[in-house]
């Protein structure tokens, strides 16, 4: 157990750094961290660029552990950020849990994730108020993880027939693996809210989650090299294992402070 947070860091920042990478190769917005922007901002590839810089520093100060604690946090704050400005207001005005939602709720658990890496880290003394507002946000982000799980259990019965066109041609049962992973998201998303089985919900959550990425999301990848998309969700579900790993440790950690 002891070294769960490590590597669901490394693999974290690792997610991160690859989010980076796709910015400045495609100058656009190609992830989910942060949506297309509106039309009325301008100089889109500027800004596109820009947060690929910050997502590899980010990445990079974690990976290398210099000044980590303050880079997750503040790679938290901003992926927070973009959810509340750029995803948050079409929300408003879209149908409930439509595929938008996937998307919003993808960029909250990696914010989550952030502020959990943040969290398995040694707290750091820089004197300045942001960050000790910031260490305020460590807590509730398990929430940020939990709430997507359960959007996304709850999309594989609203939009079955599309989920199934996901699951490998070599497994039999489509629709069987469909319905099974939505409510294995969902009770995964659900057992994080309860103390008492917190911890093996996130840990079979983040097991879950790894497979994927070797079974659906790598192999998706190989075979359409040129879709950022595919590229795109390799990392997504690694960072969103590593971060329900982070939500197993912190728990387990939480239990034996004195």
């Amino acid at each position: 157990m002891a070294r769960i947070a490590p590597v669901a860091r490394f693999l974290f920042a690792l997610a991160i750094l690859a989010f980076g990478i796709q910015h400045l190769l495609y100058g656009e917005f190609v992830t989910r961290v942060v949506p297309k922007l509106p039309a009325w901002i301008p100089w889109h590839s500027f800004w596109a660029y820009a947060t690929g810089l910050i997502l590899i520093t980010a990445g990079a100060a974690i990976l290398l552990q210099k000044r980590a604690r303050l880079a997750a946090e503040l790679l938290g704050a901003l992926i927070l950020l973009s959810v509340l400005a750029f995803y948050l207001p079409p929300l408003l005005v879209t149908p409930i849990l439509g595929p938008l939602w996937t998307n919003a709720g993808k960029a909250l658990a990696l914010s989550g994730g952030a502020f959990l890496v943040a969290g398995s880290l040694p707290p750091t003394d820089t004197g300045w108020r942001v960050f000790r507002f910031l260490d305020r946000l460590i807590p509730p982000a398990p929430f940020f993880l939990s709430a997507f799980l359960i959007i996304a259990g709850i999309q594989h019965f609203l939009y079955a027939t599309f989920v199934a066109t996901l699951v490998p041609s070599w497994i039999p049962g489509h629709l069987f693996w469909t319905y099974f992973a939505g409510i294995a998201l969902i009770a995964g998303g659900l057992g994080m809210l309860i103390p008492k089985v917190k911890v093996p919900a996130a840990l079979l959550s983040g097991i879950m989650i790894l497979l994927w990425v070797v079974l659906l999301h790598i192999p998706r990848a190989i075979s359409a090299p040129h879709d950022s998309n595919e590229t795109t969700a390799v990392f997504e579900a690694l960072a969103i294992s590593a971060t329900a790993f982070l939500v197993g440790r912190s728990s387990i950690s939480s239990d034996h402070v004195p």
